[in-house]
């Protein structure tokens, strides 16, 4: 049942005002038809003092000023400089958890500065139908919010001449304290025919993009091998993919790079979470449906870069590029200082 809220009328306060002195709030709210919180916020707003009690006029008086009161803009009001500052960091598809972290790092002694991600998700459902709204909701992550059914996948198992399975992995890759462990896998253009190479270093979440010239095993072999070995050789230390037929000639890579290469089990994308999850967030550059061959290596390396820069909840609000620096500058002082 709706139900309908009306101001108290002049009447109504005297009512009030003649009935405080030999009835109860209970009983004066049942004669007004009100709440009785209605009445006792009445009370405790516009009561002068004790003595003199209820002053109907007063309240009245009172009550016209407030009406007028011109009510305090929101922080996000699409006029204010914050709502441009959210706005700006929403178009390089920081999520708005990363970009509320953020903001309270940037502005510890400025609670006007600051806003909760769920702040943010309210602006920008409430704002009326438009560009700006279509644009800033297709940069969210699930911004599309259309779900799409699983697929039966074509079995890819026992294609891989000398796999070596994950559980034959050293157990320090597992618990991510030693740098150098990556994990990869290829995103796919339209119709399988163009696919970009992506790693994932597991303890920092650097991510790395390769420029693939095609879907074989032949590119992938190149492309893995030219990108990892623009990483110091002691932070290539092994690479973890799925039982994807690009990788048949995984011992190639491992000839060029010095990278030991591990395989997942059939169907258990949670065993390299880490690149399952940075794939996601890279559709949002690289769409489902698309030529991948158009874009360069440059620009590939502008959208890592774009990846890299943001905050982790992850990395304790840290970006990937800012653990892989303090990672770098203790391999360039001794391997010790990596444990």
């Amino acid at each position: 049942m709706t139900c309908y809220y009306h101001h108290l009328s002049a009447e109504d306060r005297a009512a009030i005002m003649m009935m405080r002195a030999s009835h109860s709030i209970r009983a004066i709210a049942s004669h007004l038809g009100r709440s009785p919180s209605t009445v006792s916020r009445e009370f405790r707003r516009h009561t002068v003092t004790p003595v003199k009690g209820y002053d109907a006029s007063l309240a009245g008086y009172r009550a016209r000023l407030a009406r007028h009161r011109q009510r305090r803009l929101p922080k996000l009001h699409p006029d204010g400089e914050l709502f441009e500052l959210v706005v700006y960091l929403l178009r390089k598809y920081w999520s708005p958890e990363q970009i509320s972290r953020t903001l309270k790092r940037m502005f510890p002694d400025h609670p006007d500065r600051q806003v909760s991600h769920e702040s943010i998700y309210n602006a920008l459902h409430v704002m009326p139908r438009g560009t700006l709204k279509k644009e800033l909701i297709a940069c969210l992550r699930q911004g599309n919010g259309k779900r799409r059914p699983r697929r039966q996948g074509k079995d890819r198992r026992q294609q891989i001449p000398d796999l070596v399975s994950i559980h034959m992995r050293p157990p320090e890759v597992e618990d991510r304290l030693m740098p150098g462990h990556w994990e990869g896998d290829l995103i796919m253009g339209a119709n399988n025919r163009s696919a970009v190479g992506t790693l994932v270093e597991r303890t920092t979440r650097l991510v790395i993009l390769a420029k693939l010239d095609g879907t074989t095993a032949t590119a992938a072999a190149i492309g893995f091998s030219d990108k990892l070995n623009e990483v110091p050789r002691s932070l290539r230390l092994s690479m973890t993919y799925d039982q994807g037929r690009e990788m048949t000639k995984h011992a190639e890579i491992t000839q060029k790079t010095g990278t030991a290469i591990y395989f997942a089990d059939p169907h258990s994308p949670w065993q390299r979470g880490s690149n399952e999850n940075t794939n996601g967030l890279l559709r949002q550059y690289l769409p489902k449906g698309t030529d991948l061959s158009v874009y360069s290596q440059e620009e590939l390396d502008v959208i890592a870069d774009s990846l890299n820069t943001r905050p982790r909840k992850t990395l304790d609000w840290r970006t990937p590029l800012e653990v892989y620096a303090d990672v770098l500058k203790k391999s360039v002082a001794g391997p010790n200082t990596l444990q």
